[in-house]
């Protein structure tokens, strides 16, 4: 009994050691990211401002509104027009810039809250996160009760499979009934959509789609190889992403026009679903076969430090020596990004509605600064710039309810914009380095949002991202 007892105390010591770590390594955490308080910045709490000398970009239109004042009251859009005056409210000259909605990123993975800065800092004012991890309920508790500054943030739940696609990234399920509850728990505790993923096969999805109905909650969903492609044209699936997927599935494989052509037909009939090409994942495989020192990048500085170490470096691996086995893996991984191309122009071309994700947080696809990337691609495709601005902006407003308040420029919207130099409309960089972002309403100027860029570069949180991982295994698994 007195070894048995001695056993214990050595074993409770050491769980108290390591729960003390662990919490001084989550205090540690959170003190790096204590910048992005609203109390830490100036005029934090101020949400009303009138904007004068402006050209607004309106977006619910092809359009300039030249020389505009834009009345912002209590993080909405009071008001448009030429004359608006208040002797009460502080005024920003908008020096002939450009006002536009803040831009969407409608498929992302957030790891950690620099992340929410770094977007932010790249005019990015929503994002949806699409792996759903306890972490980010925390995070949509903090950010909805506007504690910190962070792009609106909507998240699904887990990544849900089916009985034979096993991963730690997702979540495996093997009956009708398991699905029911986990979509009835995930509304329960605030996930926002249900995320659905490869390999779920027919019945376990019929059951997923039946109770997101009644909970009334979204779908995005990766298709599944176990059903066709057009199982995914349900109202209840909100958007089907990747574009690498109608090559992978309904095409076999193939780069065949003719098949390509009966798939935007059907997705065209589908007047509920949008599509989500994620071109910049796909395409960033070919930069990966292309660049052998593309991990030494100055870009990947800004890449979480568990994803750099363990994903950015494996999906690196994995394609060099995929390049070793098949020689011709590159030019043939680039003849299919051109086919994603063409697949986009056919898609607008048939009036579905296009929305712009990124895929950003995995491999080296880097959060906030892959969506320039990801909108020229669009452009490359042969979208017009209005079509291309529409994806991260009016069109993700038309998907779920939630975000049908943002996107455009008009009165009663909420007040996420982004001021720039130049005309966005004439050339797509003026993105790039905004003048001015305004979430909420409320206003982060030049100096903060380059304070933003520079605390999420290098950021030195790997241990806290590995116990936030643990914690998500032990919970969701």
């Amino acid at each position: 009994m007195k070894v048995i007892k001695k056993v214990l105390k050595y074993v409770l010591f050491f769980i108290g050691i390591l729960f003390l770590a662990v919490l001084a390594i989550l205090i540690g955490d959170w003190q790096q990211t204590s910048y992005l308080k609203l109390s830490h910045t100036e005029d934090a709490e101020t949400n009303s401002y009138l904007i004068k000398n402006v050209n607004v970009l309106p977006m619910n239109q092809d359009t300039i509104l030249i020389n505009q004042t834009v009345f912002i009251k209590e993080g909405k859009i009071a008001s448009i027009g030429g004359n608006v005056e208040s002797d009460h409210l502080q005024i920003i000259d908008g020096r002939n810039g450009f006002l536009m909605p803040g831009l969407i990123d409608m498929h992302v993975h957030v790891w950690d809250k620099q992340e929410l800065g770094l977007y932010l800092a790249n005019g990015v004012t929503t994002v949806r996160n699409v792996w759903g991890m306890p972490m980010h309920l925390r995070m949509k508790k903090e950010i909805n009760a506007e504690k910190i500054f962070s792009p609106m943030f909507f998240t699904t739940g887990p990544k849900l499979t089916g009985p034979d696609y096993n991963g730690d990234d997702n979540l495996s399920l093997h009956s009708k009934e398991e699905a029911i509850e986990k979509v009835k728990s995930y509304k329960k505790r605030g996930y926002d959509f249900i995320k659905t993923y490869n390999g779920l096969p027919k019945e376990i999805g019929d059951a997923l789609i039946s109770q997101a109905k009644i909970s009334g909650m979204d779908i995005v969903s990766h298709p599944s190889h176990k059903v066709p492609y057009s199982y995914h044209f349900n109202a209840q699936i909100t958007t089907i992403e990747h574009a690498e997927d109608i090559v992978q599935q309904p095409l076999n494989y193939r780069l065949d026009i003719p098949k390509l052509d009966q798939v935007v037909k059907t997705f065209s009939q589908s007047k509920n679903t949008s599509f989500c090409p994620t071109l910049i994942v796909y395409y960033n495989i070919y930069n990966m076969l292309s660049n052998e020192n593309i991990l030494q990048s100055d870009e990947m500085g800004y890449m979480n430090a568990l994803i750099k170490m363990v994903d950015s470096k494996n999906q690196f691996e994995r394609w060099e020596n995929a390049k070793k086995n098949h020689p011709s893996i590159e030019k043939e991984t680039l003849d299919q990004h051109r086919f994603h191309l063409l697949t986009i122009r056919k898609l607008v071309d048939s009036g579905v509605n296009i929305v712009c994700g990124t895929d950003a947080g995995i491999g080296i696809t880097v959060p906030g600064r892959s969506i320039y990337q990801e909108l020229q691609l669009y452009r490359q495709a042969g979208l017009s710039n209005y079509e291309v601005l529409k994806t991260a902006t009016i069109n993700p407003s038309k998907t779920h309810q939630v975000m049908s308040n943002i996107g455009t420029i008009e009165e009663n919207k909420i007040a996420n914009l982004i001021l720039l130099k130049t005309n966005p409309l004439a050339n797509l960089q003026a993105l790039q380095n905004p003048e001015m972002v305004f979430i909420k309403g409320r206003k982060l100027d030049k100096e903060v949002l380059t304070k933003f860029e520079k605390k999420a570069k290098n950021r030195n949180n790997l241990l806290a991202t590995i116990i936030r991982y643990i914690e998500n295994t032990l919970i969701e698994k």
